[in-house]
């Protein structure tokens, strides 16, 4: 059975991913920033499990994951750069050291985990890796989510790159867009606010009130499901560049595509106006 290798694998969509994977008999690598809280949510160390503590911020730390998962299992297939964060702020609100800690687990911390899985992959010329993004990284114009946003256009942009790199190898890239699923996305551990708030922004207040109080709980989408779908995905054929998961953030995709043809169209005149 494939190896698949799973950050932020402690809750949400990385979590039901691993369960459903471990119940049809795949062997599973998994980290989180706390051993703890995978043992508690997927049991201790067997042959077919394998918990990682691992902060992959820090390059040495994925690196050493990577190894010890090849060590315990003697291969690598499947990874899966789940680990992330929301962020939910406006741009002036947003400290520095606020977005680039977002951008660190988000985007530097999966650059970390492709770049040391990468040799492992090349070499036995196969391989799937799936970069969890989000719809947020398709469209952006959600006020109070222009850091986080960004962090996901940057993973969607990656992954496009990495896919035409890695093609001659036999390696297969997938970046996953989803929309609201039923995790604990919206709670405290996986959101955070700005420590410092500016009155003024109404329209930030307003979106951020809607995820916690009204979005929280009653998300449309199966974490379940979006789990047999990526492993459906990894068995097949072939492999999405994009795979939009969820009725909603379909939706959205589609209203953003007829809105940036809509704007181009518009502005053709103007587009072409610079030719020699």
């Amino acid at each position: 059975m494939k190896v698949w290798f799973i950050t932020g694998a402690s809750k949400g969509l990385g979590l039901a991913l691993a369960k459903q994977l471990l119940s049809q008999g795949y062997k599973v690598a998994a980290t989180s920033r706390r051993l703890s809280d995978l043992q508690k949510a997927l049991g201790e160390q067997s042959d077919s499990f394998l918990p990682l503590e691992a902060d992959i911020k820090h390059e040495a730390q994925a690196e050493a994951a990577i190894a010890r998962t090849v060590e315990h299992f003697g291969k690598l297939d499947v990874i899966v750069n789940n680990a992330g964060y929301g962020l939910v702020g406006g741009l002036e609100e947003l400290t520095d050291a606020e977005a680039r800690e977002n951008f660190n687990v988000n985007v530097f911390g999966s650059l970390n985990v492709i770049r040391k899985a990468l040799p492992y992959l090349r070499a036995q010329r196969s391989g799937y890796i799936f970069n969890i993004s989000s719809i947020g990284g398709l469209s952006g114009e959600f006020p109070g989510f222009g850091v986080y946003c960004a962090t996901k256009f940057a993973v969607n942009g990656l992954t496009e790159a990495l896919a035409a790199e890695v093609k001659e190898f036999g390696i297969r890239v997938t970046v996953v867009e989803p929309g609201y699923f039923r995790t604990n996305f919206p709670e405290s551990d996986s959101v955070r606010l700005p420590a410092t708030e500016i009155a003024e922004y109404k329209a930030v207040r307003d979106v951020q009130r809607l995820h916690t109080d009204s979005i929280n709980g009653n998300q449309p989408n199966d974490p379940d499901k979006a789990a047999v779908a990526l492993i459906q995905v990894a068995e097949g054929a072939e492999a999405p560049l994009h795979l939009v998961l969820g009725g909603d953030a379909y939706k959205m995709a589609i209203e953003k595509l007829q809105s940036l043809e809509q704007n181009f169209r518009q502005w053709e005149s103007v587009s072409a106006s610079t030719a020699y």
